[in-house]
């Protein structure tokens, strides 16, 4: 492809860049797609069907592979070799960054969990007064969830409760049957007035395009060689390929932007991993998709006379505004699932039933103390069997045995996951000191939970032990919302740190991910986004992503940049 003229450059291939890639693409835009990790085929390199008894330590997690033997991520995780990021001495709890450092990145390994934001969660600020609005309401991007829906494939029904808006008429596929350990936590939790939905899955029940349906039998975290797990690799980056549009460079490491004497992007500077030289790309129009935190540490890398305080950072807020997902987990054992008939009960692996947000009534009311919402995730069920942790049965021998299989599949946990709201002390900018493999500054990082998250977290283990203690299990004292919480980054929802927003003073991009700045400079990821409702992000960033890509190809088409 060495004649390839591209229009636009895209950098990242994840949930963000492949969207943008394959609307532009599809509207006839040659685009140019820069991954820093390597290339990935799951068609030839996932584990579908391997047993964790054929893997080392029975499958479990270690420092190289954080989620298992068998998770998708191939040359990423919270540490990478060579390229570190730091924590400021300041940081109440240590920031944890997940880097893939893959084609398609984390789209091959998440939990593909696709929940729409609601019109609470694009208002926040207006509702309660803390954080900031989305610069659009939700009736507009409301047909771009039906869009990206269709596209991508998600399970799940409509609801008609307030936290979950309902898809338009055909474009969920049908979820799978609950099984017995969630219909007996929706059981337990009717009795407190909380109900339970299906969870919403970007996981096919039904053929699509030439994506199998899934067949229930392996872990979707492993990836999935047939397509029915969502990932970039399978659907996006192979369907913007086929218009011949579209070429992909890997092992491309991002360093800087290049900016001319207006400080417009004019072309940006990569190391190629492989030969470990730096090239540069002329880019037209540049998205940035790198991931939140990736993005914004190109940016705060891309200083220049015109950009004294980062590159598009005119307002400052880039590398500010960080924020995760809270999260916590409660489990016990439920004596009336002991010893019951073993059965397939795979499923597509993930909780077929969840809990979603039920408090915005009485938070309007001012019945709770604590803003914002959490949803609950279940887990159960007669999984694959791992590596048993010592200190669970006591015995030996043909006892333990025994016990150990009565054991089997009664577990239940209940993992909180929740909104956090931007503060101040939580934010990233470059380490001045530390610079990676390729001599590339650092991310730092800033961490504090605020008391919004820990009086959400304590409410939210209140509620996890009622619903488990009403099926029967005995539950201990609970921990302090300081000790349960984890650890910033960790529920790999890291967003905001380019937001959007109405006015260039308070934010980085318009609606569009049009920086206010650089009208040929664009943010496509998590970055922009101006709150970080409970709901997993990738759904939104992939519909955000298609909307503004395309609003992108018709300025490009009309001569508008």
């Amino acid at each position: 492809m060495e004649n390839f003229q591209h229009q636009v450059v895209v950098v990242g291939s994840g949930a963000g860049g492949a969207m943008a890639a394959y609307e532009l693409t599809k509207a006839g835009i040659k685009v140019l797609l820069l991954e820093a990790g390597r290339d990935y085929d799951p068609k030839t390199e996932t584990p579908m069907f391997q047993t964790n008894a054929e893997a080392p330590l029975m499958g479990s997690g270690n420092s190289d592979k954080d989620f298992g033997f068998y998770d998708a991520t191939v040359d990423g995780g919270w540490q990478v070799p060579g390229e570190p990021y730091t924590n400021a001495q300041d940081s109440d709890v240590e920031f944890m960054w997940w880097r893939s450092r893959m084609l398609g990145g984390r789209t091959n390994h998440w939990g593909r969990y696709s929940l729409r934001f609601s019109e609470h969660d694009f208002k926040g600020k207006t509702r309660d007064g803390l954080g900031a609005d989305w610069p659009f309401d939700y009736a507009d991007i409301a047909p771009w969830y039906d869009k990206t829906e269709s596209l991508v494939g998600v399970c799940g029904t409509n609801t008609g409760l307030d936290d979950m808006p309902d898809s338009s008429p055909g474009v969920l596929q049908t979820p799978p049957t609950p099984r017995v350990p969630e219909l007996l936590v929706a059981a337990a939790a009717k009795k407190l007035g909380i109900p339970l939905a299906p969870m919403h899955r970007a996981v096919l029940t039904q053929a699509k395009d030439d994506r199998a349906k899934c067949f229930y039998a392996t872990s979707c975290g492993r990836g999935c060689s047939i397509g029915a797990a969502f990932q970039t690799t399978t659907s996006l980056l192979p369907m913007a390929k086929a218009t011949g549009n579209l070429q992909i460079i890997t092992d491309a490491m991002v360093s800087a932007i290049d900016v001319d004497d207006v400080g417009q992007v004019t072309a940006l500077r990569y190391i190629n991993k492989q030969a470990g030289s730096e090239q540069r790309v002329i880019a037209p129009v540049l998205i940035l998709a790198a991931s939140a935190c990736e993005s914004a540490r190109i940016l705060l890398n891309s200083k220049s006379a015109k950009h004294p305080k980062g590159l598009a950072n005119s307002s400052g807020q880039v590398g500010r505004n960080l924020m995760d997902s809270t999260g916590t987990d409660l489990g016990a054992l439920i004596p009336l699932l002991r010893n019951r008939p073993r059965y397939n009960e795979d499923g597509h692996t993930a909780n077929h039933l969840f809990i979603p947000w039920w408090g915005h009534e009485a938070q309007a009311k001012g019945e709770l103390d604590f803003p914002r919402g959490y949803h609950f995730e279940i887990g159960g069920g007669f999984n694959q069997p791992g590596a048993w942790v010592g200190g669970y049965f006591q015995g030996y021998g043909q006892d333990l045995m025994e016990e150990a299989k009565s054991h089997y599949g009664a577990y239940v946990g209940l993992s909180l996951r929740g909104e956090m709201l931007p503060n101040d002390d939580c934010y990233m900018e470059i380490d001045e000191h530390v610079k990676d493999k390729w001599g590339i500054p650092v991310a730092k990082f800033h961490w504090k939970w605020s008391e919004h998250e820990l009086k959400q977290v304590a409410h939210g283990l209140k509620t996890a032990k009622q619903i488990l203690t009403t099926m029967g299990a005995e539950v201990g004292e609970l921990p302090p919302p300081e000790k349960a919480i984890l650890k910033g980054g960790q529920i790999i929802h890291e967003v905001g740190t380019t937001r959007m927003g109405s006015s260039p003073l308070d934010s980085v991009t318009n609606q569009w991910g049009q920086t206010w700045d650089c009208p040929n400079l664009f943010v496509m990821d998590g970055g922009v986004f101006a709150s970080n409702p409970h709901k997993n992000c990738t759904l939104t960033i992939m519909t955000l992503a298609m909307r503004n890509a395309s609003w992108l190809a018709q300025q490009l088409h009309q001569g508008g940049l």
